[in-house]
């Protein structure tokens, strides 16, 4: 069959009178499906000429996509990836496109061009005709979401955001904090609404009084992080205790008290988001939310590769959780803060 005779999933499954969800399953080898309706679209995928890969036709690569790569956190997906990738005899391909929601438009024709054995994008969803033209290809995909929440029919692997807000802010009333700051990642992000969701089921569930002025949104790195910082530390009444929505961000929030003049965690407590190796090498070591990512790189590989198999999971959902690492830049609040209660 020639490119210009070509035609999509979509065209042949309204041939064929069903929908893409059946199309897919069928490919998939799922069981939910009618025997004659199964019949009928192996008819229709036959007659245009649409072939399966099998595993022995596979790739010798699975290719990662990331907007950026971040040396923090990036590198902790990548070696996730690698791991279950070289375990099963495959090589990785990095990829940098798009923005943080969608990888660009000249990528989706150079990923067909590679046709890897799967694809990791870590964004918050990729279009409905990229969808559609890896499933057309047979490239599966899975998106690793740390920074969304994509359709329920894309396979992807994400973690508990909005727990990690909750344990990270109730750690610090726990420890006595009343005026707690919220700086978070961009407000059009799932991911930074559910901490700051968490954050503030918080501070209802103790009684803590929740005043606006004391939440910002800025971009999960280290300058945002400072420049919010510095503006709430200002305040007439400033806060005391800081949840940080990503570890690079709970740094800016220290270099920020040091400008002030306060010391962490004497002066200032300190709770970050993601838990990567340099929130152990800094001083005092960081308190923060430890958020899997290693692991969700090596779920999301393992669960490409089975799609890539012809197995499809009950759910394409998955959903880490995560929990709080204490250590050194949290404590009770000094003499300046009002007691709870």
């Amino acid at each position: 069959m020639t490119a210009s005779q070509r035609v999509t999933l979509a065209e042949i499954a309204a041939e064929a009178g069903v929908s893409l969800a059946t199309m897919s399953k069928v490919l998939n080898g799922r069981t939910d499906v009618a025997p004659a309706t199964r019949a009928r679209l192996e008819e229709h995928l036959a007659r245009h000429g649409y072939t399966r890969r099998t595993a022995a036709q596979r790739s010798e690569f699975v290719e990662l996509v990331f907007h950026e790569l971040e040396a923090s956190w990036s590198m902790e997906v990548i070696e996730g990836v690698e791991d279950v990738a070289h375990s099963a005899g495959l090589s990785v391909v990095l990829t940098v496109s798009g923005d943080r929601h969608a990888p660009g438009p000249e990528w989706i024709d150079g990923v067909l061009r590679r046709r890897p054995a799967g694809v990791i994008l870590v964004f918050s969803d990729i279009a409905s005709e990229y969808r559609e033209k890896l499933r057309s290809r047979g490239i599966p995909f899975v998106i690793i979401d740390p920074a969304g929440d994509p359709s329920p029919d894309v396979p992807s692997v994400g973690s508990a955001n909005w727990s990690g807000g909750l344990m990270a802010t109730r750690h610090l009333i726990e420890l006595g904090h009343r005026r707690i700051a919220a700086i978070t990642g961009p407000e059009d992000m799932m991911c930074s609404l559910a901490r700051v969701d968490g954050y503030r089921s918080a501070m209802n569930a103790a009684g803590v009084p929740i005043d606006p002025e004391l939440i910002r949104f800025g971009d999960f790195h280290p300058d945002g992080g400072e420049t919010a910082a510095r503006e709430l530390l200002a305040l007439a009444d400033p806060p005391t205790a800081f949840f940080a929505g990503s570890d690079l961000q709970a740094l800016g929030v220290i270099a920020a008290g040091s400008a002030a003049g306060l010391r962490v965690p004497d002066d200032l407590s300190v709770v970050g988001y993601d838990d990567i190796a340099l929130s152990r090498w800094v001083s005092p070591q960081l308190t923060t939310v430890h958020q899997p990512l290693r692991r969700m790189g090596e779920e999301a590989t393992r669960l490409a590769l089975r799609l890539a198999d012809g197995v499809t999971p009950d759910t394409l959902r998955m959903d880490l959780a995560t929990h709080l690492v204490v250590r050194g830049s949290t404590a009770a609040p000094s003499g300046r803060a009002r007691p709870l209660g």
